[in-house]
């Protein structure tokens, strides 16, 4: 008997942010070390700072610098976003293609959200400067949810869409996108431009890793139906 075909829709595509579709990896590394600088820290490693890309702020200064007390991580997070949005002049801009492909998957009647670990007031600022907050039906930051890889954004976020797990598919470049994912049962597909290479992205098990974004819609076409078992 052959196997049957069906459908397996993604009608809710939800997007990391940074080192996904904005290419701030170099700044977040940039303020991080000099945020250190300024605070007689440490400084870190580029590696280091990369790995906790993707982690909430206060998370990532727990990782770094094993700093616990919250009046010492808010006196940190304070000198760090002064150095983002102030003092590096490190840009920061979209990825080639990025609202290209966001408009195609919009115009195909895909709905898109962004599950981050930026706080609010940096992903409306980031949406203003980008003008691209237009493409997003939903968003959680790092101030509204537990850090990655805890799922309680991608629950959110389906709970105000009205989507369920399996409708929706998780795109990020760090392991933490991905096990935020598989934390909520939800399909994944990393992205080999950000801060996780292919192999520590595959240690994840997401269904593919993309070397560039214009792949995703074809991806998505292709995902549309597989075999059944």
């Amino acid at each position: 008997m052959q196997d049957q075909i069906i459908a397996h829709r993604f009608p809710l595509v939800i997007f990391d942010w940074d080192g996904t579709l904005m290419d701030s990896v170099p700044k977040i590394v940039s303020c991080m070390q000099k945020m250190a600088q300024a605070a007689n820290l440490p400084i870190p490693a580029e590696s280091a700072v990369r790995d906790i890309i993707g982690l909430s702020l206060w998370v990532a200064l727990e990782r770094l610098f094993d700093c616990h007390d919250e009046i010492e991580q808010q006196k940190l997070i304070a000198i760090y976003r002064e150095f983002y949005l102030h003092k590096d002049p490190t840009p920061s801009p979209l990825f080639p293609d990025v609202v290209e492909v966001l408009s195609e998957l919009t115009q195909s009647g895909v709905q898109l959200a962004v599950a981050t670990g930026k706080a609010r007031q940096g992903l409306e600022r980031a949406w203003r400067e980008t003008n691209t907050g237009n493409f997003f039906l939903a968003s959680r930051c790092a101030d509204e949810a537990n850090s990655k890889p805890h799922p309680q954004m991608l629950n959110e976020i389906l709970a105000e869409t009205g989507y369920l797990t399996e409708q929706a598919i998780m795109i990020g470049d760090s392991r933490y996108d991905l096990r935020m994912a598989n934390a909520a049962n939800m399909p994944s597909l990393g992205v080999s431009w950000g801060v996780h290479d292919h192999t520590t992205l595959n240690l994840e098990a997401p269904l593919a890793v993309l070397n560039q974004i214009t792949e995703l819609p074809s991806l998505l076409r292709q995902l549309e139906t597989v075999p059944a078992e």
